[in-house]
């Protein structure tokens, strides 16, 4: 009798079967010849994914091969190869929902998500698009004649898309956000990826409706379709159900709808996709992934049945997505789609510079922290930073004790403004107050009016400086300021480090975004196929179970 240690001794490939399932009725037939026995022969056939994946046993020996073909079993005879496990071809198309991939064109149920500021570059996006994966520009942030180059430069390059721009939430500024749709109207741009809303405005909606109509055969046509990045029940809820009616009625009374699209509006939902964003960079309420997905996947399902929508509304993920394993769990809990973001700011076309992409490739998970945020400064609303080889985040907290303890600047003790000024600002205030006075009266003259009657709101203009010059420092690679640069970083950051550390992707020159996206698509994959036969009673040392990201799998 063969005992496990002599398969071990022999081969040396550490697998071993508890049978779960029954191929009684099936048996392998092939050329013995192309069953591997040995370690890196079987971890080379669990890795041709395009193939089929048999476990078959030869006089107790236990080998891995991708050819051959299954047979009824003749209870008559004894076969030479026991077959003990058999799987299908495993394609990248075949995680998350198909229709994602067809409404948006895509061949992964993947997509970059937008990184304000421009750090989710137009080099970025038009990479994606060119290999028909799916990345939202960073428009937030940005003044409308640099959105306007980059939507120009993204269509040039991509006709046919696919392509998204991100319509950021601007509270203390809704003109911005206005600006934004009527360019996104102005250019055709077919999909906008929202955030940061906390609630319906008249903009977001106005970019939906805009974009109802009925074909010939009466049917409606969404041509705006709206991917909402959320993180709360309340505000899902919003995107998950029609336009209201009183934003309706207010958009038509402006003439910017028509009757009919405020009647298409009561039919279908404000978003297509719902991105269910957990712990991330930026903007993030810390949710635990493993919570909220599935409540946000069963308020759809209550949702869904309540209007009955033609086509259902599908739930992704983001946040903590860095990793083939952290992909796969998100899919495994129903994921329509999967979206990346603190990863790609290491990677070769992101719009920060190489000093911080340096600072990010040596990140670990435990290297963030929470920091204000500079458009949502005098509510406390906080963002995600990187802490490692940065001052931002404890000076930027600083900034805000100030303005929750004091009326006013003047008010600040003078210790405390001098250590401002030489420390921080490395200006003068009145300099500071100076330089903001002149952007807000070319840009947002009311502002400005309301701020020289109130100094609580001058203060918060003079602080949101510092904070919004250290988002652009991290980006243009300011000198002499790289203490200051604001990194938004989650922590999926530390453990994309961990999971490509001893690879090539290591070194952030080496990280190009399709390369990226294809290795965690694949290694997600492979991990499929790992866990399938341990569910079925393979048992299978770590060796087999581990995927490393090698240079020559990228498909171009």
């Amino acid at each position: 009798m063969t005992t496990f240690n002599t398969v071990l001794n022999k081969h040396n490939n550490g697998l071993t079967f508890s049978s779960f399932s029954n191929h009684q009725n099936q048996t392998w037939r092939g050329s013995i010849d192309c069953i591997a026995f040995e370690q890196n022969a079987i971890k080379d056939k669990l890795l041709t994914l395009e193939k089929p994946c048999y476990i078959v046993k030869i006089a107790g020996n236990i080998g891995v091969t991708n050819d051959g073909y299954l047979t009824p079993a003749n209870n008559a005879s004894s076969e030479q190869a026991e077959l003990l496990i058999s799987l299908p071809p495993l394609g990248l198309q075949q995680f998350g929902d198909s229709h994602f991939l067809t409404d948006h064109g895509v061949k992964y149920a993947y997509m970059t998500g937008a990184m304000a500021g421009g750090i989710a570059s137009a080099e970025m996006v038009i990479a994606l698009g060119k290999q028909k994966l799916l990345g939202s520009f960073g428009a937030g942030g940005l003044p409308p004649e640099r959105i306007e180059t980059a939507i120009q430069r993204i269509q040039e390059a991509l006709p046919n898309g696919p392509y998204a721009f991100n319509l950021i939430h601007s509270p203390n500024e809704p003109a911005i956000e206005r600006r934004a749709v009527e360019l996104y109207l102005k250019y055709t741009v077919k999909t906008v990826e929202a955030s940061a809303f906390l609630d319906l405005t008249p903009n977001i909606v106005y970019y939906r409706v805009a974009g109802l109509s009925l074909n010939a055969n009466h049917q409606i046509e969404i041509k705006h379709k709206v991917i909402a990045k959320i993180s709360r029940r309340e505000v899902a809820t919003k995107f998950l159900q029609p336009a209201p009616a009183r934003i309706l009625k207010e958009l038509l009374e402006q003439g910017l709808i028509t009757e009919l699209q405020a009647n298409l509006a009561s039919k279908v939902p404000m978003a297509d996709d719902i991105t269910v964003e957990a712990d991330s960079g930026g903007h993030t309420d810390n949710r635990p992934l493993v919570c909220l997905l599935p409540s946000i996947i069963s308020l759809r399902d209550e949702i869904q049945a309540q209007y009955n929508y033609e086509k259902p509304i599908r739930v992704g993920v983001a946040g903590g997505i860095g990793t083939p394993e952290s992909a796969l769990a998100a899919f495994m809990m129903g994921a329509a789609y999967v979206v990346t973001g603190s990863i790609n700011q290491s990677c070769v076309e992101s719009g920060a510079c190489d000093y911080t992409k340096k600072l990010l490739a040596q990140a670990e998970m435990a290297d963030m922290m929470m920091a204000p945020a500079a458009d949502m400064f005098e509510m406390g609303v906080k963002l995600q930073v990187l802490k490692r080889g940065t001052m931002f985040p404890m000076r930027a907290q600083k900034l805000y004790e100030l303005y929750r303890s004091y009326d006013s600047i003047e008010d600040i003790p003078l210790a405390d403004r001098e250590k401002l000024e030489k420390q921080i600002f490395r200006k003068t205030i009145a300099e500071v107050w100076e330089g903001t006075a002149a952007y807000l009266s070319q840009k947002n003259p009311e502002k400005l009016g309301k701020a020289v009657n109130n100094p609580k709101l001058k203060m918060a203009l003079i602080f949101r400086w510092y904070l919004g010059l250290s988002s652009r420092w991290s980006s243009s690679g300011e000198k002499g300021r790289e203490v200051d640069y604001q990194i938004w970083c989650g922590p999926a950051m530390g453990g994309f480090n961990d999971w490509v550390r001893g690879s090539y992707l290591a070194e952030p020159q080496n990280r190009h975004i399709v390369d990226v996206a294809h290795q965690i698509m694949l290694g997600t994959a492979f991990l499929y196929r790992i866990q399938s036969l341990k569910f079925q009673g393979l048992q299978i040392p770590n060796f087999y179970s581990q995927y490393h990201p090698v240079r020559s799998t990228l498909e171009m």
